[in-house]
């Protein structure tokens, strides 16, 4: 006969219960690990301070939100960048910004585009782009996000095939605060540079 008891079946009950449970805190430690904090990030309401980042641009430049933000108004639009192809709705809105950029000048406004996607060629895909463009004014700059990292920060991720992120717009305060905000869970739905022109009047 052994001289060790059989534990019984409550106790073993019991036992399994506490490792499922700890297995399964395991697990959701390594979950969140695995997608980073920033997937579980929420899209910064109206009257919120816009998450800070930086990223570059097509040539290597670096460029961060409140700096480029800092003493003006700022309209940060995240496009669609590349879902596997140029988006022609993303070309036209571009186009839009870039035509009317002297509008923003005269009301010491920046335009700060966001163009997200895979990171494998991805700033050779934005120069692409950016040949559909003439060339960017001063106060309109675009700038790749591999890997969607701004777009996670911002909680805009498109998670399925063939997208990227819901195309946005966020208007932000010289203190980069947002005061106004447009999220768009289709292809076409864009804020216009004149929507964005007539806010800017309004704030």
């Amino acid at each position: 006969m052994s001289n060790f008891a059989q534990p019984s079946g409550r106790a073993q009950k019991a036992g399994t219960i506490h490792i499922s449970q700890v297995w399964g805190s395991v697990l959701a430690i390594a979950c969140f690990l695995l997608l980073g904090a920033s997937a579980f990030a929420q899209t910064p309401a109206v009257g919120a301070k816009a998450p800070d980042f930086t990223l570059s641009t097509p040539t290597g430049k670096a460029v961060t939100l409140s700096t480029e933000q800092s003493g003006h108004d700022l309209v940060l639009v995240i496009l669609r960048g590349f879902p596997g192809y140029q988006c022609p709705y993303c070309v036209k809105q571009v186009h839009d910004f870039a035509d009317r950029a002297s509008d923003f000048k005269a009301k010491n406004t920046r335009v700060l585009l966001v163009y997200p996607g895979p990171p494998a060629d991805l700033d050779q895909h934005a120069k692409e782009f950016l040949e559909k463009q003439a060339e960017l004014p001063s106060n309109v700059v675009l700038v790749t996000d591999p890997d969607y990292k701004v777009t996670n920060l911002y909680g805009l991720r498109w998670d399925a095939p063939h997208e990227t992120a819901y195309p946005s717009t966020f208007i932000l305060d010289k203190k980069g605060m947002v005061v106004f905000e447009k999220i768009s869970h289709s292809h076409g739905d864009r804020l216009s540079a004149q929507d964005a022109l007539d806010h800017l009047s309004t704030n």
